[in-house]
């Protein structure tokens, strides 16, 4: 199995999706040893189809935007080469991540319920906690870049929710995302609406603020619905 990698690694590593393809592969073989090959490979797909979410909104909207990079128990993300010009834009990117992610565990959910399989819906809950957690509206989460579009000051909404994960299951990597969200929390904080620079980000229609408010509570309950079910699915099968 390892020759087989680093057959594939010399092949990928010298294509425009090299970095992609070799932190892809890592991932892969670092899950596969502690969750098996199989949760590995279905586990991944969902990150990679997540990113690709943002990648493909980000292209359509006209950014510059590297490829998927994946780490290991950390997950994936795309690098914007620039930013959005405004706040529209920034939750357009943000939501498709979230949206392609719960289409592709909604698939495997489905798929597990039709073959009766637990490993499918195992893989299919990943997707679902992880797309839900990754709603928290706090920047540098999803959440937080989509809620934007309401005010930068929704983030303090998710300061006890960070919070409440901390405490039930502190790790290495709840802690990162906290520590990176204080510049956002402090941006939040001093925000004043009537700032010129604010007014030409934050400006949007009131519509399209009741747009994105809804699809983002409808996904976020759907998403905990979802999650919610199909962990009790697994705890009955096991």
């Amino acid at each position: 199995m390892v020759k087989l990698l680093l057959l594939l690694l010399g092949v990928f590593k010298f294509g425009k999706l090299g970095g992609t393809a070799i932190t892809m592969l890592l991932s892969l073989a670092v899950y596969a040893a502690s969750f098996g090959w199989m949760y590995a490979a279905g586990f991944v797909l969902l990150l990679f189809c997540h990113e690709m979410g943002h990648f493909l909104a980000a292209r359509q909207r006209g950014l510059v935007v590297g490829a998927p990079t994946f780490i290991p128990f950390v997950g994936a993300w795309i690098q914007l080469k620039e930013q959005p010009l405004d706040v529209e834009t920034e939750a357009y990117v943000a939501m498709a991540g979230p949206l392609v992610g719960t289409a592709s565990a909604a698939a495997f959910y489905f798929w597990g319920r039709h073959a009766e399989n637990s490993l499918l819906l195992a893989i299919a809950y990943s997707g679902f906690f992880l797309n839900f957690f990754n709603l928290i509206p706090i920047s540098p989460l999803d959440g937080g870049r989509i809620t934007a579009i309401l005010s930068p000051r929704v983030w303090f909404l998710g300061v006890p929710l960070m919070l409440g994960m901390l405490l039930y299951s502190p790790s290495p990597l709840l802690i990162a995302i906290a520590i990176a969200a204080l510049p956002s929390l402090a941006k939040a904080w001093n925000y004043d609406a009537e700032a010129p620079e604010n007014i030409a980000y934050y400006n949007a229609p009131l519509a399209r603020k009741v747009e994105y408010a809804t699809l983002y509570l409808g996904l976020a309950a759907y998403l905990a619905v979802m999650a919610h079910a199909t962990h009790n699915m697994l705890a009955t099968s096991s």
